[in-house]
């Protein structure tokens, strides 16, 4: 049974949302802001932390610096709406993916559920191969679902849950065309509604991370009105 620590000073959403992970299986530790939660993972990390960036004593992000002197354990931010930068920040200290407030919590779940499958698989445990979890290579990509891995021309690229998704969804079909409605699908679920310019801010994070190890990345095209597709080079 894995424990989730979930730090937020929104006691609503401590409550809500551990019930959600308790239900699912999940041991649940509850903190209402950074220090407490500090103090308390100096005596026994837990196996994974959701974190809210705004909090008192210590906000997220201090938090995360600190955990991140001495653990590699998966870190998820909740943001606010309006939170890109700290989103951008937080992803370059060291948290692995982000969920925007309000959420569904169906969406949390799968996060979780994700990052913990990578966590097993890069510890050496035995995960079973479906579909979705096999190995996809397409040209010059490589992508390894089951530890949340994706290489460009040999090289290393650090995706964040939500852009693994999508470059997933993309790169099984290469040259079908995918909606944004289908790619929202792919990302989100149906309790979350999100515009046409979230899918289109993913995509383009997602080509700038392969134009840092391949300046001339170009194989996401874009088909304005109707969707992307992958075109494998």
């Amino acid at each position: 049974m894995s424990r989730i620590a979930l730090v937020d000073d929104d006691r609503n959403i401590l409550t809500s949302v551990a019930m959600t992970l308790e239900a699912e299986g999940f041991e649940v530790e509850t903190y209402n802001d950074g220090q407490q939660a500090f103090d308390a993972f100096s005596k026994k990390l837990p196996d994974m932390a959701v974190l809210d960036i705004k909090m008192p004593r210590m906000d997220g992000m201090d938090l995360l610096q600190r955990l991140r002197q001495k653990s590699q354990m998966p870190v998820i931010f909740l943001t606010s709406k309006d939170d890109e930068i700290d989103e951008v920040l937080g992803l370059r200290m060291g948290a692995d993916d982000y969920v925007k407030k309000p959420f569904s919590q169906r969406l949390l779940v799968e996060r979780i559920r994700a990052l913990l499958r990578r966590q097993d698989a890069q510890n050496g445990e035995v995960v079973a191969e479906t579909e979705e979890t096999k190995v996809i290579e397409r040209g010059y990509l490589r992508m390894d679902p089951l530890r949340h891995a994706v290489s460009w021309k040999g090289q290393d690229v650090s995706l964040t849950v939500t852009e693994f998704l999508l470059l997933q969804a993309l790169a099984q079909r290469p040259g079908f065309v995918k909606s944004r409605d289908q790619l929202m699908d792919v990302a989100y679920d149906d309790q979350v509604y999100v515009d046409d310019r979230t899918i289109d801010s993913h995509i383009k994070r997602l080509r700038k991370k392969l134009r840092v190890v391949d300046a001339e990345f170009s194989a996401i095209e874009t088909l304005y009105g109707i969707g992307y597709r992958y075109n494998e080079e």
